[in-house]
């Protein structure tokens, strides 16, 4: 019976494309990590990508696992941007970082601050063309910075981002809810993890080089040495002047 599950191709289109998914193919071409995954996993991984209109090949969703950890779906955010930008009634957003400017919270549009503010958050507004009133959500910098690479880098741009996913993902529930991007903080980081994966093996691996014994000079008496016979340049004598 697993065999069957894994063995059925399903066929789906994204964008006018076919895509041919089987758990199979899933397991091992579209897996990231060092663990294994369930079929169960393998299995709604593929309904995702089907419902969705993911194209995995293109790197717009991929499953994660590693040792310890459940597996996860991680959505790029161009694909969930891509997605949510589609919906009949999405009518634009606004966004922006909430500072900390004298002694008072601040909301700023774009992602750019003056350099006494104090970063605290990101907020961003989505509107839908049936709804009166945008949807409004505002995130918090020490509950979603995940203190990787990019997130110390660009922590401005980062928790903007963070938080128009989120206020897309209210918005668009039935389209996006079951979505989560690789910045977000219940995601794994996946750099992160193979290159600790990566440490932890050749930490753990013992490479055997073998090692050319170190030759000695010989050591001999200053008696005992014999001089070497030197080549003495050979001048031929003037010729003599006639008187």
């Amino acid at each position: 019976m697993a065999n069957e599950i894994l063995d059925k191709q399903t066929v789906y289109e994204v964008n006018g494309e076919e895509v041919k998914l089987s758990g199979n193919i899933i397991a091992q071409y579209l897996v990231r990590g060092n663990e294994k995954v369930t079929e169960q996993e393998i299995v709604m991984f593929l309904q995702l990508c089907r419902y969705q209109k993911l194209n995995p090949f293109l790197n717009e969703a991929y499953l994660v696992k590693f040792k310890g950890s459940p597996a996860q779906i991680i959505t790029s955010k161009e694909a969930f941007m891509k997605r949510a930008e589609s919906h009949p009634q999405y009518d634009g957003l606004v966004a922006g970082i909430v500072v900390e400017r004298e002694g008072q919270m601040v909301e700023v549009e774009g992602a750019i601050k003056l350099d006494k503010d104090k970063l605290i958050g990101g907020w961003a507004k989505v509107y839908r063309k049936d709804r009166d009133k945008p949807i409004v959500t505002k995130i918090s910098l020490s509950e979603f910075g995940k203190g990787q690479a990019t997130w110390k880098q660009m922590p401005l741009n980062m928790i903007r981002k963070t938080a128009i996913v989120n206020a897309m993902r209210e918005a668009f529930p039935d389209n996006l809810g079951a979505m989560y991007t690789e910045d977000e903080p219940f995601s794994p980081d996946v750099e992160s993890q193979v290159q600790n994966e990566i440490s932890n093996l050749a930490n753990n691996e013992v490479i055997d080089i073998p090692v050319e014994e170190e030759t000695k000079p010989s050591q001999v008496h200053p008696d005992e040495l014999e001089p070497e016979p030197v080549d003495m340049p050979y001048n031929e004598p003037p010729a003599s002047r006639p008187y």
